[in-house]
């Protein structure tokens, strides 16, 4: 089939947490037809505000040419998008595009479920914080059929700065954005640890990391965690240290699975643990920066 036309599409957007809010408007701003909903109805309201139909169910939602779901976890989407009987609701020749990042088992049960339904099936996780979705700057990872997937192309693209194939197994996309969060993870503990050293010797967070993320590590991903570390900025949260604690789990149970060794990943779920823990909840995961400062006891030595 062709390519989905750019403007004047209906669509259905099922999850509207911070990143879900941010990418349903900018399909409604592309000029489509959007339906909304989220388990908590006033998240949907601003939405209403921009144009998109408000509706009290999720079925009501999963009607049009496209579906996309944007959902927290495994549990969610599996509450939603299984047990809710969501999938039995769409129509053949509906196309459910899920952002969700969840396990690698999850993906190849949903891929299973919507080719014995006959429905065609993107998974397309992404990769930034709430500030790239409101500006449609996310990198999107995708993979299906390549024929939906180029259907469904231009409103990826109203979304995300660039939309890359993994191939034809839903569960590619799932693994990329494990395993990219994972490096992640990696690059915020490496920046806490290495902070916390040079603090014990007297120089300052913010002074080592302006150094090395204008040097050896100037990337958007070192240069974006280091702000917040350097200024101990961790809420509000653009993703939140439980979100950080399962993604680590789900890279973990997917090396486990195809026996893969991850030594790394059994550290930063160690350092997540330890932050979650202390009771922070609703902070960041760059919060790990300040339990390596623990560790060392850096605050008692007034460093």
């Amino acid at each position: 089939m062709p390519a989905l036309e750019e403007v004047g599409m209906k669509v259905g957007f099922i999850g509207l947490g911070a990143m879900g809010s941010a990418m349903a408007s900018n399909l409604i701003k592309a000029g489509h037809e959007v339906t909304v909903w989220n388990r908590s109805p006033a998240a949907a309201e601003p939405l209403g505000s921009l144009g998109a139909r408000v509706v009290r169910t999720a079925d009501r939602a999963a009607q049009g040419d496209v579906v996309f779901s944007m959902l927290a976890n495994d549990e969610a989407v599996r509450e939603v998008i299984l047990s809710g009987g969501l999938l039995d609701e769409m129509d053949r020749g509906t196309v459910h595009v899920n952002h969700a990042t969840i396990s690698v088992a999850l993906a190849r049960e949903l891929a299973a479920e919507h080719a014995r339904r006959g429905l065609d099936y993107v998974a397309a996780p992404v990769f930034g914080r709430p500030d790239a979705a409101a500006a449609a700057r996310l990198t999107i990872v995708a993979a299906g059929k390549p024929a939906v997937i180029e259907r469904v192309r231009p409103l990826l693209e109203a979304m995300g700065s660039r939309v890359w194939s993994m191939g034809d197994a839903p569960e590619r996309a799932n693994v990329v954005k494990i395993a990219g969060n994972f490096m992640l993870g990696a690059a915020i503990e490496s920046m806490a640890e290495a902070s916390a050293l040079t603090r014990s010797y007297g120089v300052s967070a913010a002074d080592f990391l302006e150094v090395m993320t204008h040097s050896l590590f100037a990337t958007p991903a070192f240069q974006g965690y280091a702000a917040l570390i350097a200024e101990q900025r961790y809420t509000p949260a653009g993703f939140a240290l439980p979100l950080g604690y399962k993604d680590i789990g789900l890279a973990l149970a997917a090396a486990d699975a195809a026996r893969v060794p991850l030594p790394l990943a059994g550290l930063l779920r160690d350092s997540l643990l330890e932050a979650l823990s202390a009771g922070d909840e609703d902070v960041d995961w760059s919060i790990m920066a300040q339990v390596a400062s623990r560790r060392a006891h850096l605050d008692e030595r007034n460093l």
